[in-house]
C-alpha cells in the first residue's frame, strides 16, 4: 500500500515540481523554475506538495491579492501579490501524468482549500481549460464563464470558490 503525504513545499522540491510542470503543459503555458521559485520564496503557505512513497508527484501554488485579475501575466512572477490578501490566485494544480486519474488531483484540492480557510482567506481563483470545468465544479468552484486571459494562446475559463 502507498504512503501519501500532503505538505508544504521547500526550495530542494523545485527541480521535481519544474519538472512536472513541464510535462503537465506545453511550453507555452507551463511556468518557469524562476517563476516558480518566486512564488515559493514570497507565499510558501501557498505552495502544496503531495508524495506518494516519498516521490512527488503533485502539487498546487498560489499567490494572495486584494484585487483579483486573472488576465494580468505579471501576477505570474508574483508582482501584485501580498501575502496578507484577502483572495488566492492559483497558478498551477498539476499532476505528474502517470498519477492522474487515480483519485490525487482530490486530495490535494482538499487539502489546500482547508489550508486556505485556515489562513482565513475569503476566496481561491483560478484559469483552466473548459474541459476540467466539471471536474473543479465538484469541490465547489463555480464556472464565472471564458476569461480575457489569453496566457499560452489558449482559451480559459474562470473559476472562484467562496471560503467564507
Amino acid at each position: 500500500m502507498s504512503t501519501v503525504k500532503l505538505r508544504n513545499a521547500i526550495e530542494p522540491d523545485l527541480q521535481r515540481c519544474y519538472e512536472i510542470e513541464v510535462l503537465s503543459y506545453s511550453k507555452e503555458e507551463a511556468a518557469s523554475k524562476n517563476n516558480m521559485l518566486k512564488r515559493l520564496s514570497k507565499f510558501p503557505q501557498g505552495f502544496l506538495l503531495l508524495e506518494n512513497d516519498k516521490e512527488i508527484i503533485g502539487f498546487i501554488n498560489s499567490g494572495a491579492c486584494y484585487e483579483v485579475k486573472l488576465s494580468d501575466e505579471s501576477f505570474k512572477e508574483m508582482l501584485g501579490h501580498d501575502s496578507q490578501g484577502k483572495y488566492i490566485v492559483v497558478m498551477s494544480v498539476v499532476i505528474h501524468p502517470d498519477y492522474q486519474k487515480q483519485g490525487f488531483v482530490s486530495l490535494l484540492m482538499k487539502k489546500f482549500i482547508e489550508d486556505m480557510k485556515n489562513l482565513q482567506k475569503e476566496e481561491i481563483f483560478f484559469i483552466c481549460k473548459k474541459e476540467l470545468v466539471t471536474m473543479y465544479e465538484k469541490y465547489g468552484f463555480k464556472d464565472l464563464g471564458k476569461s480575457s486571459s489569453t496566457h499560452g494562446g489558449v482559451t480559459w475559463n474562470e473559476m472562484s470558490l467562496s471560503l467564507i
